[in-house]
């Protein structure tokens, strides 16, 4: 590797300390640096606001690879502001245990010295990609490393959903929402609401409802080229129905009634860097035991 990204969360490094102590050492080792600082997770910069089809010009186009300082958010928003340019991704972790940060502070020169030497691995994650489709005729689309959420706003109404899978309809819920999720996102929102969890090297898509109104909550797992439609119907009483898309809690597309969301997995796929022989299974009991 010759041209590193540093990618900091400006809330998690706040004198950007670390971010220094990194580009310090990978000068001092021959290397090229490029530091960015986003606003926190959001990845809002003064004046521009987080969006997926913004052009970051800022991201040079001979990265190897990007070093992501903050927490398993800071690392989803850097996955999709990358999504087309598939850079390799390793985090670094700056406060509690994540899924998605590997590198320790204490642990850093070592780590930084294997990735020049390339004494790592490379694992792919699959990506979903949704387009919603507004009544009017507009579409907006949006991209997810973790999961992407269809949920109520407003009043603290029951929401009714239309499931369709490859065209053909699947169920109807009434519920506070419906998560649908890579493995990489099994472990967050999908895991809080009851749905499985999935070693994240898979490729699968599950579909987990929040809060549903029926003895039957199970999770529906689907093959990756399945393709799912969220519908938003009329409600009871024949009322209009207001909700929200938002991917990996960040992007957010208002909906009402007459629009739909169609979901698939995306072309475009995330790069983690791989230095530890410590195995999802090996973190997931830290988690638990914490």
């Amino acid at each position: 590797m010759k041209h590193f990204l540093i990618y900091t969360n400006e809330h998690k490094d706040r004198d950007l300390a670390v971010t220094m102590r990194i580009r310090s050492f990978l000068e001092r080792e021959g290397q090229r640096c490029t530091v960015l600082v986003r606003a926190g997770e959001t990845g809002r910069r003064e004046g521009r606001p987080a969006s997926d089809e913004e052009a970051f010009d800022d991201i040079p186009g001979d990265v190897d690879c990007m070093l992501v300082l903050g927490g398993d958010g800071t690392v989803l928003q850097a996955a999709r502001e990358t999504k087309k340019r598939n850079i390799p991704i390793i985090g670094v972790k700056l406060g509690t245990l994540g899924y998605m940060t590997e590198i320790e502070p204490e642990n850093l020169e070592e780590s930084l010295e294997r990735l020049i030497a390339g004494d790592y691995e490379q694992e792919k994650r699959m990506m979903l990609n949704g387009r919603a489709v507004l009544a009017e005729g507009r579409t907006e689309e949006g991209w997810a490393l973790n999961d992407i959420v269809i949920s109520r706003v407003g009043s603290l109404q029951i929401i009714k959903y239309k499931i369709y899978v490859n065209g053909q309809f699947l169920h109807e819920y009434n519920a506070d929402g419906v998560i649908v999720t890579t493995p990489t996102g099994s472990t967050g929102y999908n895991l809080s609401a009851g749905g499985p969890l999935v070693e994240p090297k898979a490729r699968l898509i599950t579909l987990t409802p929040i809060c549903p109104h029926t003895l039957n909550r199970r999770s529906i797992i689907l093959s990756p080229e399945d393709v799912i439609e969220i519908e938003i119907p009329k409600g009871r009483e024949e009322r209009i129905q207001t909700v929200e898309v938002s991917f990996d809690g960040s992007h957010v597309i208002p909906l009402r009634t007459g629009d739909r969301v169609r979901i698939a997995e995306s072309g475009e796929s995330t790069a983690f860097i791989k230095l530890s022989q410590v195995s999802f299974l090996e973190v997931l009991q830290r988690k638990m035991t914490d």
